[in-house]
């Protein structure tokens, strides 16, 4: 919680910016860091299925960000059990059950994926990465939201630039094929439509999960705002990796690491091991995103209390008992696995207890208000 309004101080980069970074950053990790999740929802639907899919994901997620946010202001709630305690009512466990899941299968993702990374790029065994980033993940969460939202800012930067590089290199090395996977693709494949929104409908718990940094908006217009723009924010990276992708399609898609595939590709070992790295910081954004979610929802539940906030040392604490137990379920079952079958049920289920009744509710309230000020104005 936090002790002061810092909504007083806050930057345009903080009101407009800083949401959509933060949306970001919690979907790379299990969006699209290592390429695997676009193969397994974009690539079957071919090059033009693939981009038609991923620009319905996107307007998927700047539809709900800009309402998730909006109504976040309004019932000053920015952490997500006092969001889904206003949404829902006495049903919010529902999201509190469905989110604990989410917990343990995103970060067991985050887990296996940085053991293959470190695996391929350095030769270690794969506990190496999950530890290591384990490890990462608590030195940042046990500092609170500050920190956070620094790892947010300034890992963002870093994202965005290695991705653009990653385009340019492609396009100078096997751009010819690019060029041929669109220009030699059919019409966009049956099962884009369901793959956007499976896809997004994972995804975009994300919007929860960044509402402690909804505290600098000033007004529901920057609510809207910060929604509308968080969705392309969050997508452009994942449209540059996927067009370099279409240069091996179909292959691409049996992959386990599709962005070690394809830096093998382009040969250069320097870059190679920069690209690594930072999936290695996407993977860290992503899953501090989802700690710290947690951590401000008991900190909250503890100063509701009449209790002080949580401390460095009870944050650590919190974080190391949830990792250890994603760790376990990682090692145990891979990452295509987890990816496959798990990243569907998670679609349903946020289907079902988020965006559903966040789009009704919120549509609801609209007409209702409308309907009130059609009545106060024939008076």
């Amino acid at each position: 919680m936090i002790d002061s309004d810092p909504r007083a101080s806050s930057s345009w980069f903080q009101r407009f910016l800083l949401p959509g970074f933060a949306l970001k950053a919690v979907i790379i990790g299990g969006g699209y860091a290592t390429g695997r999740e676009l193969a397994e929802y974009f690539i079957p639907s071919g090059p033009w299925g693939g981009l038609a899919g991923m620009l319905f994901a996107t307007a998927i997620w700047s539809l709900v960000a800009a309402v998730t946010f909006a109504m976040a202001r309004e019932m000053h709630a920015y952490d997500y059990k006092s969001f889904f305690r206003g949404l829902l009512g006495p049903a919010w466990v529902l999201f509190e059950i469905a989110y604990l899941i989410f917990v343990v299968l995103i970060i067991a993702v985050f887990g296996a994926a940085a053991g293959e990374i470190g695996a391929a790029t350095f030769g270690w065994p794969a506990v190496v990465g999950s530890v290591l980033l384990a490890v990462t993940i608590l030195a940042v969460v046990s500092f609170g939201t500050a920190a956070v939202e620094r790892l947010f800012r300034y890992a963002s930067f870093l994202i965005y630039t290695v991705y653009a590089l990653f385009l340019i290199v492609a396009l100078a090395t096997f751009g010819d094929r690019i060029g041929e996977g669109f220009s030699q693709s059919p019409p966009p494949l049956d099962g884009w439509l369901a793959g956007g929104l499976t896809y997004a409908s994972y995804n975009i718990v994300g919007a929860v999960i960044i509402l402690p940094v909804l505290r600098h908006l000033t007004s529901r217009r920057d609510a809207l705002v910060a929604g509308v723009i968080a969705g392309p924010l969050t997508m452009l990276p994942a449209i540059l990796f996927f067009v370099a992708m279409v240069a091996f399609y179909p292959e691409i898609g049996s992959e386990t690491l599709p962005s070690d595939f394809l830096l093998r590709q382009m040969a250069i070992p320097g870059f190679a091991v920069i690209f690594q790295l930072m999936i290695f910081t996407a993977l860290l954004e992503s899953g501090v995103g989802a700690i710290h979610a947690v951590n401000e929802r008991i900190s909250g539940a503890w100063e509701a209390r009449g209790r002080s906030s949580l401390g460095t040392l009870a944050r650590a604490a919190i974080g190391a008992v949830i990792l250890t137990g994603c760790m376990v379920v990682a090692a145990e079952i891979g990452l295509v696995d987890l990816i496959a079958s798990g990243y569907r049920f998670l679609a349903w289920l946020f289907l079902a207890v988020y965006v559903v009744p966040l789009l009704a509710i919120a549509s609801y309230r609209l007409l209702a208000r409308r309907s009130l000020q059609r009545s106060e104005t024939s008076i």
